[in-house]
């Protein structure tokens, strides 16, 4: 799978550690890179390869949008419908409860938005124009996808077409999480293109995981904006100050992030969010909604859902504003 969305804004602090019972893992996937840091006797670090590779070949078959015959490629073909399997199942269930509780500010469907102004994997227009996106539109939303009980799926329109990137990484980071749990592995920390999930502490340290936030205004060398204690549970990260395009007439910068209501590039003074959640899925999907979603009520939902906290990062004039959720800091 490879992302449009902001990738690499969290990094795990991990040191490497001498116990022979602590174990790093990491490398290509999905267009980005993983890292893995886990204790334990058990699994042998051969097995957690070997289950590594058969994760990562499922979700890719199932959700790659560049595999010409995963699932998610065959759905966007498909003139009505598509028979998909149970990781496609649980992604498409999560967006949709996502999709309602942000009232409608994460919508999968927005892929058709996405290439029309160049920030998928074709050049796109910068100015499109009012009839055009009207035609988008009707490519647009999330209530035009349904799932029956032996997992079809169906669209309204053959052009439709479905993009998980916005929440993919994150599910993948739990997929590989439950796995260790089952494993019955007490200490890890996962990070697979800047989305986290950990659990128990650091080995180095005995102290909770140590996860630092970028500063959005950094430039020759990498600063932090922001360290934290993860301790256990998931954290994601979504920004636009990274990945835009600026028109040469007028100035205006279009971001990557669109706003499905509009068919249009959110313009907004918020640079990145951070979302802590039990589930890194959940807190990638919420991560790309509250870049969408203006302060206010991206506030006002957060606070709504004691299961999620946020930072957000906002630029006022040339000072950076962070801007934290009631219970961020605890």
């Amino acid at each position: 799978m490879k992302y449009y969305r902001l990738i690499g804004i969290l990094i795990p602090l991990i040191l490497s550690c001498q116990k022979s019972s602590t174990h790093q893992l990491g490398g290509p996937v999905f267009g980005t890179t993983y890292q893995i840091t886990y204790q334990g006797s058990s699994p042998d670090q051969l097995q957690v390869e070997q289950a590594l590779d058969a994760i990562y070949d499922s979700l890719n078959n199932s959700m790659s949008t560049y595999i010409p015959n995963s699932l998610i490629s065959q759905f966007n073909r498909a003139q009505d419908s598509l028979q998909i399997d149970f990781h496609f199942q649980k992604v498409y269930q999560l967006s949709q409860t996502v999709w309602k509780n942000s009232q409608g500010a994460f919508d999968p469907t927005v892929g058709p938005l996405v290439e029309a102004y160049g920030f998928g994997s074709k050049e796109g227009i910068n100015n499109l124009s009012d009839a055009q996106i009207d035609s988008l539109k009707q490519l647009v939303g999330f209530e035009k996808i349904k799932l029956n009980a032996p997992g079809w799926l169906f669209k309204q329109a053959p052009n439709m077409a479905l993009d998980f990137n916005a929440v993919a990484k994150g599910y993948a980071v739990d997929v590989v999480a439950d796995w260790f749990e089952a494993q019955e592995v007490e200490n890890y920390l996962i990070e697979i293109g800047g989305e986290i999930r950990a659990r128990g502490r650091s080995p180095k340290s005995n102290k909770p995981w140590r996860i630092a936030i970028d500063d959005p205004k950094q430039e020759k060398y990498r600063a932090f904006i922001q360290t934290l204690d993860l301790g256990t549970g998931a954290m994601a990260t979504s920004g636009n100050y990274r990945k835009f395009r600026i028109d040469s007439i007028t100035g205006a910068y279009y971001v990557h992030t669109i706003d499905p209501k509009t068919a249009k590039p959110a313009l907004s003074t918020i640079l990145s969010v951070s979302v802590l959640a039990p589930r890194c899925s959940v807190a990638d999907a919420w991560a790309t909604a509250l870049m969408v979603l203006p302060l206010e009520k991206g506030q006002q939902l957060i606070e709504e859902d004691s299961s999620l906290e946020a930072l957000w990062i906002v630029a006022e004039g040339d000072q950076l504003l962070q801007i934290p959720s009631q219970g961020w800091n605890k």
